[in-house]
């Protein structure tokens, strides 16, 4: 079975995901089953992945990134997009603010690589692909719904979240949201050669930044809010991306 697109939901995005989606797709991979969904989208057949699987069970440490970036290669699509939530070190950024991800940098040193069993290096110059990037930028602007079209996002490993002192060196290195998934994502699927884009939501400001502590309840409250317009970014890009 051939799919146009794959779109990854994650945290308030994924039940979303596969509350619209119809019949379940079992893709078998050298990591184990990949479980996902089939959308009849726009006359495209996109193929849906909760990230964190049904329930939100699966912490960030323990995805099977590699499962999920062998299945889509596998089903031929032309690219995945993701959805993030994420924390903003950048003040000015106001809490539900969607940002179409450019740049990373990861530090969750998970390690993961799709070639443990031979020597290959990747270029890693556009870890968000140009194309999936502006098919997200464009699928904003048609339904009007503002968004930051740069972003460099910064990964920690997780599940905890960071320290004031750890946000404080993050700054320092340029990054402008941080999160957990995104970048272990972005690496897998540069070395499957299937383009990747990534929109990210600002939940909340990160630690030391934010005049209350943090708690996963808050990223949850905005995914509410601002769940439903992220869904229809990630299918209008992806009708962009299938068109393409």
């Amino acid at each position: 079975m051939k799919y146009d697109v794959g779109i990854i939901g994650g945290t308030g995005i994924g039940s979303r995901l596969l509350e619209i989606a119809g019949k379940s797709v079992h893709i078998p991979t050298s990591y184990g089953m990949v479980r996902a969904r089939e959308l009849d989208h726009e006359g495209y057949r996109l193929l849906l992945l909760s990230r964190h699987s049904a329930g939100h069970k699966v912490p960030p440490h323990h995805v099977n990134y590699r499962g999920i970036a062998e299945a889509v290669k596998r089903v031929g699509v032309k690219g995945v997009l993701a959805s993030a939530a994420v924390g903003c070190l950048r003040k000015e950024w106001e809490i539900g603010t969607f940002v179409a991800c450019s740049d990373m940098i990861d530090l969750t040193f998970r390690n993961l690589t799709m070639f443990d069993a031979n020597v290959k290096h990747t270029d890693m110059t556009t870890p968000f692909d140009p194309l999936c990037h502006q098919a997200i930028l464009d699928a904003a602007a048609e339904k009007s719904l503002p968004i930051q079209p740069k972003g460099c996002y910064l990964a920690w490993n997780g599940p905890r979240y960071e320290s004031p002192a750890e946000i404080g060196v993050v700054m320092k290195l340029g990054g402008d949201v941080v999160g957990m998934t995104a970048t272990s994502e972005s690496v897998l699927m540069r070395e499957s050669g299937v383009p990747y884009g990534c929109l990210a939501v600002v939940t909340n400001l990160a630690a030391g930044l934010s005049e209350t502590l943090l708690n996963h309840q808050e990223v949850e409250d905005v995914m509410n809010v601002r769940g439903e317009q992220a869904v229809q970014i990630l299918l209008s890009a992806a009708s962009k991306l299938a068109s393409g």
